[in-house]
C-alpha cells in the first residue's frame, strides 16, 4: 500500500494505539505475544509511522517492550504494577463510595441498577467480557456520580496490568455471584447513605481482585513477571 495515501499518523497512531492497547489489556493480544510492525500495519492499513508511535507509547505504559535486535512483545503481567494500581484504586475508590453516600444524582443511581441487572445476564451467560465491561461500568458511574470524572481517568494510566489480572481472574473462576452481591450491596449502601458499610464493602471487594493473584501466577506462569 502506498503511504501517500493513508491517513496523517496523528489521527492514525491514535486509532492503532487505541485498539491495540484494547487488545492487550483484554487478553486478546497475552502477555508475551510478539508484535511485528509490518503484520500490524497491514492489519490496521496504515503505514509502519503510527504502528511504530503506537509501540512508543504503548511501551511507556510499561504494556509492550521494544527490545533492540529482538522485535517488539507484548510485556508480561507485573505483579508489582498490579499491586501499585490496586493501592490506587482503593485508596480512591473508598474515598469516592463515601461521597457517594453524601450526594448522589437520582439518575446516576438509575444507572447503577440498570448495570446491575446487566450483570446478572453476563452472569447467566457466563460472558466474561461482559462482565468485565460492566464492572468497569459500575465504578465509572461511581466517579461520575461524584464529579471525579478527571480521577477517574487519571486511575486508567496505571490500570492495565491491574485489568489483565482481573480479566484473568474472571476467565479461571466463572463464579462471579460474589462481585455482584457486593456491587448490588454497595449500591444499596449509596442509596441508603451508609458510608461506613459502603467503604467496608469497597474494601472488601478491590482487595477481591487481587487475593487470586498467587493462583493465577501458578496457573499461568507464561504470564507473569
Amino acid at each position: 500500500m502506498d503511504d501517500r495515501m493513508l491517513q496523517p499518523s496523528g489521527s492514525a497512531g491514535s486509532i492503532v494505539y487505541q485498539q491495540l492497547k484494547q487488545q492487550i489489556v483484554s487478553l486478546e493480544l497475552p502477555p508475551g505475544t510478539a508484535l511485528s510492525e509490518k503484520e500490524t500495519s497491514l492489519a490496521f492499513e496504515v503505514s509502519r509511522t503510527p504502528v511504530r508511535e503506537s509501540f512508543v507509547r504503548l511501551a511507556q505504559e510499561g504494556l509492550v517492550l521494544v527490545l533492540p535486535q529482538r522485535g517488539t512483545r507484548v510485556s508480561l503481567i507485573d505483579s508489582d504494577l498490579v499491586e501499585e494500581a490496586r493501592f490506587m484504586r482503593e485508596q480512591l475508590e473508598k474515598a469516592v463510595v463515601r461521597l457517594a453516600c453524601e450526594d448522589f444524582p437520582k439518575d446516576r443511581l438509575i444507572e447503577l441498577d440498570n448495570n446491575l441487572t446487566q450483570q446478572q445476564e453476563a452472569i447467566r451467560q457466563q460472558d466474561s467480557k461482559k462482565m468485565f465491561e460492566l464492572d468497569e461500568t459500575f465504578h465509572r458511574i461511581l466517579f461520575a456520580g461524584c464529579r471525579k470524572n478527571g480521577t477517574w481517568d487519571v486511575i486508567q494510566q496505571m490500570n492495565a496490568h491491574f485489568n489483565r489480572s482481573r480479566i484473568l481472574w474472571l476467565w479461571t473462576d466463572p463464579h462471579w455471584e460474589i462481585l455482584y452481591e457486593q456491587h448490588r450491596e454497595m449500591f444499596l449502601a449509596i442509596k441508603e447513605q451508609r458510608a461506613d458499610q459502603a467503604e467496608r464493602i469497597m474494601l472488601e471487594h478491590m482487595r477481591l481482585s487481587i487475593a487470586n493473584l498467587p493462583v493465577l501466577k501458578e496457573r499461568y506462569p507464561d504470564y507473569f513477571k
